[in-house]
């Protein structure tokens, strides 16, 4: 329970408000409850005639009576007078309705406090959602490298979800129950401590029972959440896989596959919800037995010569200790449902939790524009989770208005190379440097503002053809995006669309093609207008036709800009001011086409393999 409250502390306390309101109205309800309930003893009394004794007023300040028989003497009292004045059966419809009152308060109160506490559950839930995905957006590339994009998606979904149900829920049983119960116990203190002292003997057994059904519930969820994650890992891989699945006749491995993993989540669930479906008969169980024991034990004290109190009240205790069962078998429940909460958070902690490793150092620089160059210097890089160094000893300077081509076999470290210049990731040693300042010394989101990517795959959203274009640049006019799609060689084929601009284009663009994703891609890099642009193999996967409409586009977006060109094929890099040649992870071979092919090495080895 203390990571319990720990969590609540977390996320309560802007819902303060809430949370008294709710406490206030429990309180109200517990007090006109039990103000109905004891309208029950006179009620009684008339019914069956069992009282037919003579009561005087009490003066409140009589130090020599006890507040207890203070107030049984005067509520007796003005029930006389009301017999009195109206006569039995009228009395007992003024009781009625009296009763009636204090029973629509009660429920007015208990709607009340449930009404309160809306607000803070949906709150709470929501501030969660965006906690997590506001994290998300600051973490660096290496976090989502090492974690599977299914897994994260299920914290996101079925983890906040079932916070939602088991903490947040309970939470309301949580401030409801004890308040009810202080005051019920109080109340049966208050009619006969004897009895009261013998029923909180019995209670520990309750929570024995409870707790040996409550046993590993914590672990036990965090499984079954675990499972949860891996099945929509690999529906996220199933769907992003599909073409190779069907091609490789992989059906039904990837079914049988699923279906385990499922299966496995299944029998998790089942050990949950065992548990947790056996609170109510367990906790129904040992309320009867509670109850069966104090009605031995209040019976024999009434059929003793010397009773402390009358059978009215011995039954008014009883209605008392039997509305005290249902608190307490809702305050079990949500202990029950507490463990699988904070499992889930437990995973959802696990991103709120990680550290973010691309901060802006204190008072760092901003920088506004690109003057000189970008220089990398003895620059080595190990990924957080690797065991050797992937880049080595690379050194390559930049000037303003060159373009500079890396070029080398899959698995070379080029995209990690350009990775490292907007700090995706931070270098392991060495530096890298804008106009002589070094990179980490700047913020990130000013470096960041200077570079504009063209990726192998077009990343687009499922958006308008206007909202992609305009992705990067706040209060883009359509004039200025139609400017951009011109340059890009888009404007042709988007007119072609029945909406135009407005055109939906489907999940990551499934409704364009491959040449017309890369030019919406392109475009949105032209009106971004950086001074440095990072082409990571922008053609490689387009045909001859799409990849000489993109290269031109790519030509008027290069003209007037610093440009670091990762090159697949290698034809469309032949005018870089300087080619560097990577192999695993180190610069072999630098300069320009004609020299490297003088050289004989390396590049014309890639030449070659590429005209076969």
């Amino acid at each position: 329970m203390k990571e319990f409250w720990k969590l609540i502390k977390r996320l309560v306390r802007p819902y303060m408000g809430s949370l008294f309101g709710s406490i206030g109205m429990n309180m109200l309800s517990a007090i006109f409850n039990i103000f109905s309930f004891a309208l029950m003893i006179p009620i009684l009394q008339m019914i069956f005639g069992i009282d037919q004794m003579h009561y005087e007023f009490i003066p409140w300040d009589n130090p020599e009576v006890g507040i207890k028989d203070k107030l049984t003497e005067n509520l007796y009292y003005y029930v006389s007078i009301l017999i009195g004045d109206f006569g039995p059966s009228k009395a007992l419809l003024l009781l009625g309705l009296f009763l009636g009152l204090m029973t629509a308060l009660k429920c007015a109160c208990y709607f009340g406090s449930a009404a309160v506490m809306i607000p803070l559950r949906t709150g709470i839930v929501r501030d969660l959602r965006i906690m997590v995905y506001n994290k998300l957006m600051s973490l660096p590339l290496g976090f989502f490298s090492q974690e599977k994009k299914g897994d994260i998606v299920a914290r996101m979904s079925g983890d906040v979800g079932q916070v939602e149900f088991s903490i947040t829920s309970s939470l309301d049983m949580l401030i409801k129950n004890p308040i009810l119960i202080l005051f019920y116990f109080g109340t049966l203190i208050f009619i006969s401590w004897e009895m009261t002292l013998f029923t909180i003997l019995v209670v520990p057994l309750m929570a024995w029972g409870m707790s040996a059904v409550a046993k590993n519930l914590k672990r036990e969820s965090m499984e079954a959440q675990v499972k949860f994650g891996q099945i929509m890992s690999q529906l996220d891989e199933t769907l992003g896989g599909l073409r190779v699945i069907k091609a490789f006749i992989a059906e039904k491995k990837m079914m049988d596959r699923f279906g385990k993993t499922v299966n496995e989540q299944r029998d998790a669930t089942n050990r949950v919800a065992l548990r947790q479906s056996a609170a109510h008969p367990v906790s129904e169980f040992l309320g009867t037995l509670m109850i069966m024991l104090v009605l031995w034990f209040g019976g024999t004290l009434i059929l003793s010569a010397h009773a402390p109190f009358d059978a009215p009240t011995f039954i008014f205790y009883m209605v008392i200790l039997y509305s005290v069962l249902q608190p307490l078998k809702d305050f079990s429940r949500a202990t029950y449902n507490i463990p699988t909460g904070l499992a889930s958070m437990e995973r959802v902690d696990k991103i709120l939790g990680a550290e973010s490793t691309i901060v802006d150092k204190e008072n760092a620089l901003e920088i506004t524009d690109f003057k000189e160059s970008i220089e990398i210097k003895d620059l080595t890089f190990r990924y957080p989770d690797g065991y050797k160094d992937v880049l080595k000893d690379i050194n390559i300077r930049i000037p303003k208005g060159s373009t500079v081509a890396i070029v080398g076999q899959s698995g070379s470290g080029k995209s990690t190379l350009v990775d490292l210049i907007p700090r995706f990731y931070d270098v392991t040693g060495g530096s890298i440097s804008v106009d002589g300042t070094d990179v980490r010394d700047l913020t990130v989101r000013s470096l960041r503002s200077l570079i504009g990517n063209v990726n192998q795959e077009a990343i687009l959203f499922n958006d308008t053809i206007f909202n992609n274009i305009a992705f990067g640049v706040d209060g883009a006019t359509r004039e200025q995006v139609i400017e951009a799609a011109k340059i890009a060689n888009a404007h042709d084929f988007i007119m072609e669309k029945e909406e135009g601009y407005d055109s939906y284009i489907g999940d990551r663009g499934c409704k364009l093609s491959g040449g017309q994703r890369q030019r919406i891609s392109i475009a949105r890099a032209i009106l971004k207008n950086p001074p440095i642009l990072i082409l990571d193999e922008a053609t490689s996967a387009l045909d001859t036709e799409a990849e000489r409409l993109v290269q031109e586009a790519l030509d008027r977006l290069t003209s007037s800009r610093t440009t670091i060109a990762i090159a697949h094929r290698l034809s469309t890099i032949k005018n870089a001011d300087e080619i560097c040649v990577m192999n695993e992870g180190v610069i072999v071979e630098r300069g320009r086409h004609e020299e490297l092919i003088a050289l004989n090495g390396y590049y014309k080895k890639l030449i070659d393999m590429q005209k076969l």
